[in-house]
Order: C-alpha cells, then structure tokens, then sequence
C-alpha cells in the first residue's frame, strides 16, 4: 500500500516536472518569438574604391557674338538657344513699321541740324562783313591820322624855319635872347610834333593789326557738319534693312548659347545673341560636391557618355574651381575631342578611384551617427533568467574612409570577429534582448 503511494507521488512529480518543462519551453519560445530578430556581419579587409559620377551640360568651347544696330524694335526671334544655325539663317525679323518711324524721327534731327549750320553760316557771313568794314575805317583813320600828323610837323618844322632866319638876320648886328629862345621852343615843337605823330601812327596801326588778326577758333560748325553725316549715315543703313525686309541673319554657322533680345523689345549696343565658335572644341561643364571633390582633381583621367552616343569617350579635368554662381560646390569642364558634342546636350561624366586597403569594413548602413559621434550596434551574449542570451551594445568608431558599399573603421574598439547589427525585424536599443538569424 506504502509503495503504490510512493509511486503515485512519483508519478504526479514526473508529470509536474513535464508539464513545468513543456511550460516553461513555451514560455521562452513565446519570449523568444516576441524578440527582434537581427542579422550581423563581421567586418572584412577591403579596398574601398570611390566611383564618381556627375550629370553634365556640353557647353561651347567659345562663343561669338551677333551685334546689331541699337534701339531697333524686334518683330520676331526665330530661333532659341541650342538652335543649330548656318551661315545666312534668319535669326531675328524687326519690325519695318517701327523702323519707319524711326527714320522719319532721324530725318526730322537732319533739318534741325541744317538749320544750325545755316544760321551759324549766317552769322559768319554777318560777322565778315562787320569785320571787313571796321578794317575799312581803321585803314581809313590809319591815312587820315598819318596826313593830320604830317601836317602838324610840317607847321611845327615852317615855323622853325622861319624862325631861325629871323634870327640868322639879327646875329649880323646883336644877339636877341628872345629871339634865340624862341627858337629853341620851335625846334621842340618841331620834335614833340614828330613823336606825337609817330605814336598816333602807331596807334592806328595797331588798330588795323587787331582787326586782321584771324578770328578765335570755333567748333561748332564742324560738329553740326558731323552729326549731320552720322545722321544721314544712319538713315541709309536703316533704309538698307527696310530693302532687305528686316531680316537679321547669322554671319557665321554655329549653335546658339544666348539670346539677349525678346519679341516687342529693342536691340542694345551690346550683342543680340551669341553662338557657338566652332573653330573651338565643346566643353562638357559639370558640377561635384564636396565629398566628390576628394577623389577628382585637375588633370585627372575620366570616362565620358554623351547623350545619344552608344560609345564612351575619354577627357581629362581641364578646369577645377569653387562655383561662384554654386556655393558650396565645384565646377568642372572637360574638353571634348573636336567635332564631339552639341552645346546643351547633356552628358555623364565618370571616375573610379582604387582607394586604400582597410582591415575592418562594414556596410554603411551599420553605422549610426549622434551628437557627431560615429557608432555601430554590436551583438553580445549574456547568461539572462531563460538562459544564454543575446543583447544589443553600442561601439563607438571613427570612420577613416568609406563609399556607398564599405566604411572602414579605425582599428579600436572593434575586432575582427565583432558581430555588427546590419538589419532587424523590430526597432532596438542598446541594452535590448534579440534573437540571431544565425542561430
């Protein structure tokens, strides 16, 4: 009786410790299930290769410029940029009606100077004949003062004469004092009427001197003259685009690259347009970022796909410089070989760089970054309530190179076997218990 009861206690026991055991895996298989499940790698020694690659636009090598008459009205533009054009094409139709008025305004600016230049001729032809009349009196007076002088000498030089004879007379007997110094004052006379004269000559002389000195310099006939014929000129080249209907063609063949003129706008003194030089190679103008930057440089070799071009082409960096119309980014032009590309084609430019061989490598997207701080998430193991179990840990690293497939860390706190979380089915944390897709 003892023994049957022992051995139903045993029994109830084993079937406890059972159900217990079955209990308890269903339990931590429940847990384990509700776990996140993450998949790692390990890092690996790699190089990691940089492959640039940029977008692009074909630019001309150089450009010329289409000048035109200012101020004209545009009737039409009848082509656009990245228009191929050949020598004689319409580019541009102005607008004839405008343009008549235009010369019918130029035309009323020629009478306008005509009459300038009539009345400055007017005034020149008055100021001769005022001129030629004082040079008539002054010569006149010149005559009338020369004969009044002489004169008045010959009176003064009679007198004396006479004079002196009265007193040639009377030195036979007596000497007269009065007599004698009456001739003195003769011969003064005589003597201030010959310098009175010579200096009354002078003067008149003078008169006329002044009188046929040429008169002062003035430019203004001869600038109505000019802007006489600048204005006539004008009007016969204007005249020669009404004959012509208008029409601006191209002087040289080419591709259009600007167009500085609209429909209803007038032409400035500045060109219309610009076109392509072909005698120049196209460039192919793209644009890098800072990190692409660091594996392109001036010189380097690079691969070239142009849009509608089966075949690639090889260049080299001709141009490298901080954009100014960009900030923040680079600008470069690669030549194209002669006779290759159209300007505003689009193109793809390429550069694969070897970079470095790095011990400890892993995906990117394995690396988190906060606070300016790099850092992975790594999978450690741990004796938990169930048992064996793996956790969530973060490792903080420094980043020393990377591409869109392998960052390489810096040896440190990673090693070789360090399992990094790459993915996982839940959202995670440091400290969080996981399940391994490897398990």
């Amino acid at each position: 009786m003892k023994n049957r009861r022992i051995k139903k206690i045993t029994i109830a026991f084993a079937a406890f410790f059972v159900l217990m055991l079955v209990c308890t895996v269903v339990s931590k298989s429940i847990y384990a299930y509700q776990l996140p499940m993450v998949s790692t790698v390990m890092p690996e020694e790699k190089y990691v290769e940089h492959l640039v690659e940029a977008e692009g636009i074909v630019a001309a090598g150089g450009e010329r410029a289409v000048n035109y008459f200012p101020g004209l009205r545009v009737d039409a533009v009848l082509v656009h940029v990245g228009d191929r054009v050949e020598e004689g094409d319409v580019l541009l139709q102005i607008d004839l009606e405008d343009l008549k008025e235009f010369i019918d305004q130029k035309r009323d600016e020629v009478a306008k100077v005509e009459l300038q230049i009539n009345a400055i001729l007017e005034n020149q032809a008055l100021e001769q004949q005022k001129k030629d009349l004082e040079l008539a009196r002054a010569r006149e007076d010149y005559d009338t003062t020369a004969r009044l002088e002489d004169t008045y000498i010959g009176r003064a030089a009679q007198e004396y004469a006479q004079i002196e004879e009265d007193w040639k007379e009377l030195m036979d007997g007596q000497e007269d004092e009065a007599l004698k110094d009456a001739l003195q004052s003769a011969a003064y006379g005589e003597a201030d009427a010959k310098a009175k004269r010579d200096e009354a000559v002078k003067q008149a002389g003078r008169r006329v001197e002044d009188i046929l000195m040429p008169d002062q310099a003035s430019s203004d006939l001869d600038i109505a003259k000019l802007e006489k014929e600048a204005l006539l000129s004008q009007i016969g080249e204007y005249q020669q685009i009404i004959d012509g209907q208008g029409i601006i063609s191209a002087p040289f063949g080419g591709v259009v690259t600007a167009v500085y003129v609209q429909v209803g706008g007038r032409t400035s003194d500045t060109a219309v347009m610009l076109i392509s030089d072909e005698s120049l190679p196209c460039q192919l103008k793209i644009f890098l970022d800072k990190e692409q930057k660091k594996y392109v440089g001036l010189g380097d070799l690079v691969s070239i796909k142009l849009e509608g071009k089966s075949n690639k082409l090889e260049g080299t960096i001709d141009y490298l410089a901080e954009s100014v119309g960009v900030p923040g980014s680079y600008e470069a032009l690669v030549n194209l070989p002669e006779n290759t590309g159209i300007p505003g084609l689009s193109g793809r430019v390429s550069r694969s760089e070897p970079g470095e061989k790095h011990r400890l490598c892993i995906p990117p997207s394995a690396v988190y970054e906060k606070y300016d701080t790099n850092f992975v998430y790594v999978l450690k193991e741990r004796e938990g309530i169930l048992g064996q179990e793996y956790y969530i840990d973060e490792a903080i690293v420094r980043v020393i190179d990377k591409n869109e497939v392998w960052a390489a860390i810096d040896n440190g706190v990673l090693a070789k076997d360090s399992k990094v979380i790459i993915s996982s089915t839940k959202e995670f944390k440091k400290g969080d218990v996981v399940r391994w897709e490897d398990e």
